[in-house]
């Protein structure tokens, strides 16, 4: 395991308050020889080809490795510390097992559960912990299931406890151990899953609701027993400068705690983290994302409205790199994984493949932002920190591809653009993904991932063969010729006076690999000069012939 995968935060999270985050809908806890107050103070992906090792207070993700398949790694957070573990189990009977290794090793051992995804779990985590304050487990990091969170504010304020979204309508409620300590308003709220209109009225009459909108401060609403209504508190749940929602609390037959204020604010700002992945899918600044995202990379919109959007540095060093996979862009010979003959790709759809290169890119630069223009996938690598270069990015690509292969059976490649100045000039960095996408395609580049000077002579080859595909003008006539007289006559002159071009005039090591005795090849070579007059003694018309005759028949 990279420790470069881990979260890179300095705040921290207690296992209980991080179990609220992830819900028992997504994880269930099998092992917790330390109980649930232990510390953790990062994320990592734990692949099943990697050294199983861990960092103190990690919560480590295996992925892909089930079962019993799980145990080295175990073993090896307890070795070296880590708080918990993360595993799929292939059945009901492998929990007892894996929970006695995880008590030998004193580290927390979590199920996911079968149909949840790894992606979900690791965002979920990692926002936590960026959600955290540094020094310590707290409030800040309860987030997840808002019914549990409503409880854990109750419990801390003493009161009862019921979360809004912005037009007022009921998300989550408390539950009461006595029916009288609820108003009249609690019950016709909960009830009609939104407050009563007379209310809300008074809310806004006494200037509420517009307290709430302009500020992050808890405020109080003294009762109103004339109007069957307790004290309450309240305090608006944000995501920057726009209102979510609210969380109201109302007293019961014991006072607020002393402390209600503060945990009130700790629970606003996990519950926006609920409530923005909530929209995440259908919300305004997700889809503004995109569209100044994908105006960058083609280079229609300035890089000033997605810098300022999400507060990025546009005068920080940038980079893309590209991905492509399917039948047309993927498929063919890549190191280390063979297609069968006559195999089909495998039908996963866009959001699989994203989100595993978003897990993966995740780990490695929390500002990346993944986008896909169809066929191709793109990761916008903003504001990257010294010391980043190309080798560097190479090696992030290369897991994703590896990944790929491992987990979807994706021969999936990569693509490093040039590192840029800024974001001004990410484009530049997008054109070379593509150009050198481009060249794996067409030139039978026998490695995953590449960087132009990886590939450079077969990137220009290639861009020199498009040319010539586009202007039958600037072509050799008598090389067309002699491709369509093989076409017409199922001849073989054009491929053996191409690969006699390739292999620099050996005609024995031609013949070889032709598989025909070099006699043969001679006589081949002298037919095809005298069907087109070609003259091979001359380095312009051998040069351009070992051009021309690589382009498509079609071409």
């Amino acid at each position: 395991m990279d420790p470069a995968a881990v979260s890179p935060t300095a705040a921290s999270i207690g296992l209980r308050q991080l179990l609220m985050v992830l819900g028992d809908s997504l994880v269930e806890v099998q092992a917790a020889p330390a109980g649930l107050d232990v510390e953790i103070r990062g994320v990592s992906l734990l692949d099943p080809e990697d050294p199983p090792t861990a960092q103190p207070g990690e919560l480590v993700l295996v992925i892909g490795a089930r079962g019993r398949a799980a145990f080295p790694a175990l073993r090896a957070a307890g070795r070296d510390g880590a708080a918990a573990v993360v595993v799929k189990l292939d059945g009901p009977g492998q929990a007892a097992a894996l929970s006695e290794t995880a008590a030998e090793a004193g580290v927390a051992l979590l199920s996911l559960r079968s149909e949840a995804r790894w992606e979900q779990v690791n965002a979920l985590a990692r926002a936590a912990l960026d959600d955290a304050p540094p020094g310590g487990p707290g409030m800040g990091a309860e987030e997840g299931d808002l019914f549990s969170l409503a409880q854990t504010t109750a419990i801390l304020t003493s009161g009862i406890v019921s979360i809004e979204d912005a037009a007022n309508r009921v998300l989550a409620y408390s539950r009461t151990t006595d029916s009288d300590e609820a108003d009249d308003l609690r019950r016709r709220s909960i009830l009609g899953w939104q407050g009563p209109e007379g209310y809300l009225a008074k809310l806004r009459e006494w200037g509420v609701f517009q307290h709430l909108h302009s500020s992050d401060e808890v405020i109080g609403i003294d009762s109103h027993p004339e109007l069957g209504i307790r004290r309450r508190l309240a305090v608006a749940i944000r995501s920057g400068d726009r209102q979510l929602g609210t969380i109201w609390v109302q007293e019961g037959s014991v006072p607020l705690s002393e402390r209600s204020r503060q945990a009130l604010l700790g629970a606003a700002r996990v519950a926006a983290l609920h409530l923005v992945r909530r929209r995440r899918e259908l919300s305004d600044d997700v889809t503004l994302t995109r569209t100044l995202l994908a105006g960058l990379l083609d280079g229609s919109t300035g890089p000033q409205p997605l810098a300022t959007h999400l507060g990025f540095d546009a005068g920080r060093p940038a980079a893309v790199l590209g991905f492509s996979y399917g039948t047309t862009e993927a498929y063919g010979t890549t190191e280390g994984y063979e297609i069968p003959e006559g195999a089909a790709a495998p039908e996963l759809t866009h959001s699989e493949v994203t989100n595993l290169v978003s897990v993966h890119i995740a780990a490695r630069h929390r500002s990346a932002l993944v986008t896909q223009v169809d066929p191709r996938i793109y990761v916008l690598l903003p504001q990257l920190p010294r010391g980043v270069d190309t080798d560097t990015l190479r090696g992030w690509a290369q897991e994703i591809t590896d990944a790929a292969r491992r987990h979807l059976g994706l021969p999936l490649r990569g693509s490093v653009g040039c590192l840029v100045p800024g974001l001004g000039d990410v484009f530049e960095s997008r054109r070379e993904a593509d150009r050198i996408l481009d060249a794996m395609v067409s030139a039978g580049v026998t490695v995953a991932v590449a960087a132009l000077p990886d590939i450079q002579a077969e990137v220009l080859v290639s861009e020199i063969l498009t040319l010539l595909s586009a202007h039958p003008e600037i072509r050799d006539p008598r090389l067309t010729a002699l491709v369509s007289h093989d076409s017409r006559h199922q001849g073989r002159l054009a491929e053996t006076l191409l690969t006699y071009l390739n292999s620099f005039g050996d005609i024995r090591a031609a013949a070889a690999q032709l598989h025909v005795h070099p006699n043969t090849l001679r006589y081949r070579l002298r037919r095809a000069e005298q069907l087109t007059g070609l003259d091979l003694s001359r380095p312009d018309q051998r040069l351009l012939a070992m051009l021309q005759l690589r382009l498509p028949p079609t071409g």
